[in-house]
C-alpha cells in the first residue's frame, strides 16, 4: 500500500509537489465547516491536472436526467452539488512572471492540514530562471465560528533578491462542473462590483435561482505596517479582482490578508444577501486575521473535546480516525435543519445529491453520540420534512405509503440508475431504524408523537404494498430488489430486505401500542390524521409472521437472496490481485454473475438487530460471507469489523479498521482522486466504539463490552448519553469509566450492572 501522506498524530502532510497525483491531494486537503467547502486547491494559477472545487450547502442544481432508454418512474433530473464561485483565487506575478506551479520549478514543497486548529498551510520557494528564490507560505480556514467567513494569509518572501511583485485576489464565478450531463454552466451573473481593496460577485443558479453572493476585503501589510503599492481594478463578466503591485526588499515578507464573506438567499432574502455579505466581510476585516483564526481555533477545541479519539502505540491508526472525525464535522454542524450529509461532502462533485442511507445507517451514531441530541434529532426532522415528496415517489411506482429516494436535495428521487432507483428499496428501513435509534438511545419518546409515528407508518404502508403473498408457501416475499450488495441486481427475497421490512412493520406496530396506551388522545389524533385502518393494521400483522427468509440449513446460514446458493462459490482469494477491484476490470455482467459481494449485506442485519442472533449464527455467517466480500464499497469494512470484535476475531477487526479509517488517506478503492468518503468515515468511529469498545444500549442501559488490539497500548473515547458526558478509557489490562457532566448513571459492563456517581469514576480489569 502506498503511502501518501506524513504518518502524525494532528498532521495531514504532504512532502513535494506531485503533479501526477494531484486530485488524490487536493481532495485529502478539503476544508469545511457546514455552510460551505473548498478543496485543497491552489491559490494561484495551476495548469496542470485539477478540480477545482467551492461547494455551498444545499446549493444545487437539478441537471436534466440523461439515460439512453428512459423508463416510467425515471426521475427527471440529477442533482449537482454546484461548483461555486472560486473566493480563495489570488493570482501571483514575481518579476512579471505568472507563478504556475505546474510550470515554474518549486522546491521544499509541502501542503499540511492541520486537523487539531482546522486549517491548511503550504509553503514553498520557488527558483527563477535566474536563481531568484522566493519564498511563499499560504493559511486558510473557513471559520467554525462565523460560518460564512473564510480567510487567507499570504506571505512572500524575496530571499536572495529585490522583486518586482503584483498579486490579483479575485473572485471568479466562471465556473464548471465536470459532471455535468451536457457540459452546460449553471450559473449565471445577477450583479458585481469592484473598488480598492475590495470587491462582490452575485451568482444565481439557472433554473432554481439559488442566489450566492462573495464579498472579498483584503489588505497587505509588511511586519504589520502599511506598504507603498499600486492598484488596478479589474471588473469582467463573472469575475472582480484587484491587481496590486509594489517592490519587496529582499529578506521582509510581504502578507496579503483576504477575507471573504459567503451568503445566499437560503438564508436570507435575495434582496439582502449583498448588503449581509458587506456586512459581514467588513467585520471579519475589522477583526484581523490572528483574531478570527483564534477564534475558530477555540471553536475546533470545543468539537474535539466531546468527539475526539485518542490512540497510543499506533499513530497509523489515530491519524486515520482523526481525519474522519476532522472531514466529518467539518461537513454537518446540524445548524441547518434543512442540511444533510452529502457522501462526498465539500469534496469533490461525484454522487450528486446531499443524501443516501449513508446518513442514517452509518453517520447517524456518531452524531447522536458525540454532539447535542438534537443535531441527531435535525438530521431525522429532515426526513420528517421530507415525507410528503416519499410519498410522490412511492406513487410514481405505483405504490401506497412513503418511499424515502436513494439520492436526494429536497426529497424527490434524483437517482438515475434503474437497479437503485426502483430496486434498492431497503433504504426505506433505514430512515425508520434511525427513529429507532434515536429514541432507543435519548428515551426522547415525545419525538414519536411530533413526528416518528407518522414516518413509521408510512414506510410501513409502502412494505406492505410492495410485498408479494405467495399463497403456495403461505409466505409473503417481496421479488425485484437490490440488497446492500449492489453487485447483485434485480433479485428475490434479499434476507436482509425482507429481515429490515418486516423489522419496519414490527416496530411500527410497536411503537403504536405505546401511543396508544400512554397518549390515548394523541393516538386518535394521528389516527385520524393518517387514516389508520385496521384492516391494514392486521395485514402488517400478517406480514411480519409470515415474512419469508432465505436460509441455507446445511450451513446454518441465511442465504443472501433466493438462487445465491447456485453460484460458484469462490473467495476473494481467488482473484488474481491484478484484477482487483473488480469493479475496475470485471464487464458488469461478469460482476452480476458472481458471488463476490460489494459490501455487508447478511452482516449489515446482523449488526442492526445484533439482539436477535447469537453469537454463534454471526460467526457462521462471517466466516461464509467476509472471504466474499471484496469491500469495494467504503461502507463495508466497518461492519466487518463490528461483527468481528463481537466474535472475538479480534485481529480480522482491527485489520478491517485499519481499512475505513485510512480509506482516503491511503486510497484503497483508488477513488479518492474525486473526493474523499465522507459517510463512510463514521465507520471508522464506529469500529472502535461498537466494535473494540462493545457499545450498546441494552434494556434501556447502556452497555460495554471492551477489548484493546494488540497493536495498541490504550485508547480513549467520549460519548454524550441522556445528559452524561462520559470518558472510556481501555489498555492492556484496566477498563476506567469517568463521568465529566451528569448525576449517578447505572450502565453495565461485560454484561454486569455499575454505578457511577457525578464527576466519578469506575476502574475495571479487562477480561476479554
Amino acid at each position: 500500500m502506498k503511502q501518501y501522506f506524513k504518518i502524525d498524530e494532528w498532521n495531514i502532510i504532504e512532502e513535494g509537489l506531485h503533479p501526477e497525483e494531484n486530485r488524490i491531494y487536493e481532495s485529502v486537503m478539503s476544508l469545511g465547516n457546514g455552510h460551505m467547502g473548498i478543496r485543497g486547491n491552489f491559490e494561484e494559477d495551476y495548469s496542470g491536472d485539477t478540480l477545482q472545487g467551492t461547494y455551498i450547502a444545499g446549493v444545487y442544481y437539478p441537471d436534466k436526467t440523461k439515460v439512453g432508454w428512459w423508463k416510467n418512474g425515471y426521475p427527471e433530473y440529477f442533482a449537482k452539488v454546484l461548483n461555486a464561485t472560486n473566493f480563495i483565487g489570488i493570482k501571483v506575478l514575481i518579476n512579471g512572471v505568472n507563478i504556475d506551479l505546474a510550470k515554474i520549478k518549486v522546491k521544499d514543497f509541502s501542503r499540511i492540514l492541520d486537523m487539531k486548529n482546522g486549517y491548511l498551510l503550504r509553503s514553498f520557494t520557488i527558483v527563477d530562471s535566474e536563481n531568484r528564490e522566493t519564498k511563499i507560505e499560504v493559511k486558510r480556514f473557513l471559520s467554525m465560528s462565523e460560518l460564512e467567513i473564510a480567510a487567507i494569509s499570504y506571505s512572500i518572501t524575496p530571499l536572495n533578491h529585490d522583486a518586482d511583485i503584483s498579486l490579483i485576489p479575485y473572485l471568479d464565478g466562471d465556473v464548471s462542473n465536470e459532471d455535468s450531463n451536457y457540459n452546460e454552466k449553471f450559473w449565471l451573473e445577477v450583479n458585481r462590483a469592484v473598488d480598492n481593496e475590495q470587491g462582490l460577485l452575485t451568482m444565481k443558479t439557472k433554473k432554481l435561482d439559488f442566489h450566492v453572493t462573495c464579498a472579498m476585503k483584503y489588505d497587505i501589510k509588511e511586519n504589520g505596517n502599511d506598504i507603498t503599492k499600486e492598484i488596478e481594478l479589474i471588473d469582467k463578466e463573472k469575475y472582480v479582482g484587484n491587481k496590486v503591485s509594489f517592490t519587496a526588499s529582499k529578506g521582509k515578507t510581504y502578507t496579503l490578508y483576504k477575507y471573504i464573506s459567503v451568503t445566499t438567499n437560503r438564508d436570507y432574502d435575495t434582496e439582502n444577501i449583498e448588503s449581509e455579505a458587506i456586512k459581514k466581510v467588513n467585520n471579519a476585516y475589522s477583526k484581523g486575521f490572528d483574531v478570527l483564526l483564534n477564534e475558530h481555533i477555540s471553536a475546533w477545541e470545543r468539537i474535539w473535546k466531546e468527539s475526539d479519539v485518542v490512540i497510543e502505540g499506533d499513530v497509523k491508526a489515530q491519524q486515520g480516525i482523526r481525519f474522519n472525525i476532522f472531514q466529518l464535522n467539518q461537513t454537518y454542524t446540524g445548524h441547518d435543519p434543512r442540511l444533510n450529509i452529502g457522501p462526498k461532502g465539500f469534496t469533490g462533485e461525484k454522487y450528486g445529491g446531499s443524501t443516501y442511507w449513508d446518513t442514517e445507517a452509518f453517520c447517524f451514531p456518531f452524531y447522536l453520540s458525540t454532539s447535542d441530541q438534537n443535531i441527531a434529532r435535525n438530521l431525522l426532522i429532515y426526513r420528517y420534512n421530507h415525507l410528503e415528496k416519499a410519498k410522490e415517489n412511492a406513487r410514481k411506482l405505483g405504490l401506497n405509503g412513503a418511499l424515502y429516494p436513494m439520492v436526494t436535495m429536497n426529497g424527490e428521487e434524483c437517482h438515475n440508475e434503474w437497479e437503485i432507483t426502483f430496486e434498492e428499496i431497503h433504504r426505506n428501513a433505514a430512515i425508520s431504524y434511525a427513529i429507532f435509534n434515536y429514541v432507543r438511545y435519548t428515551d426522547d419518546k415525545q419525538y414519536l408523537l411530533d413526528y416518528g409515528f407518522e414516518v413509521l407508518v408510512e414506510t410501513s404502508r409502502f412494505w406492505a404494498d410492495r410485498v408479494n403473498y405467495n399463497p403456495r408457501k403461505d409466505k409473503y416475499m417481496i421479488l425485484g430488489v437490490t440488497g446492500p450488495n449492489e453487485y447483485e441486481n434485480n433479485v428475490n427475497n434479499n434476507w436482509y430486505t425482507n429481515t429490515m421490512a418486516a423489522w419496519n412493520l414490527e416496530y411500527t406496530l410497536e411503537v403504536m401500542e405505546y401511543i396508544k396506551n400512554e397518549h390515548p388522545a394523541r393516538f386518535e389524533e394521528l389516527k385520524n390524521k393518517l387514516k389508520l385502518q385496521d384492516e391494514e393494521i392486521e395485514k402488517w400483522k400478517d406480514i411480519v409472521n409470515k415474512m419469508y427468509y432465505p436460509y441455507v440449513e446445511s450451513l446454518g446460514i441465511f442465504e443472501q437472496q433466493d438462487g445465491y446458493m447456485d453460484k460458484e462459490l469462490l473467495n476473494v482469494s481467488d482473484i488474481p490481485k491484478e484484477e482487483l477491484p473488480i469493479n475496475k476490470h470485471w464487464s458488469w455482467d461478469r460482476i452480476l454473475r458472481s458471488c463476490f459481494i460489494k459490501q455487508a449485506d447478511v452482516i449489515q442485519g446482523l449488526y442492526f438487530l445484533s439482539d436477535r442472533f447469537d453469537l454463534e449464527t454471526k460467526k457462521r455467517n462471517f466466516d461464509f460471507y467476509e472471504p466474499k466480500t471484496v469491500h469495494e464499497s467504503s461502507l463495508s469494512p466497518c461492519i466487518y469489523s463490528i461483527i468481528a470484535s463481537e466474535i472475538g476475531y479480534e485481529e480480522k477487526a482491527y485489520e478491517l479498521y485499519l481499512r475505513t479509517a485510512r480509506l482516503d488517506l491511503d486510497n484503497y478503492n483508488k477513488d479518492t482522486d474525486d473526493g474523499l468518503h465522507i459517510t463512510s468515515m463514521s465507520g471508522s468511529w464506529l469500529a472502535i466504539v461498537h466494535g473494540f469498545a462493545g457499545m450498546k444500549i441494552k434494556d434501556g442501559m447502556l452497555s460495554f463490552s471492551p477489548f484493546i488490539p494488540k497493536a495498541w497500548n490504550k485508547y480513549s473515547f467520549k460519548i454524550i448519553f441522556r445528559g452524561h458526558l462520559l470518558k472510556i478509557t481501555v489498555d492492556k489490562e484496566i477498563i476506567t469509566i469517568e463521568q465529566e457532566e451528569g448525576n449517578e448513571l447505572t450502565l453495565k459492563i461485560y454484561d454486569k450492572e455499575y454505578t457511577i456517581e457525578a464527576n466519578g469514576k469506575i476502574t475495571l480489569e479487562t477480561n476479554r
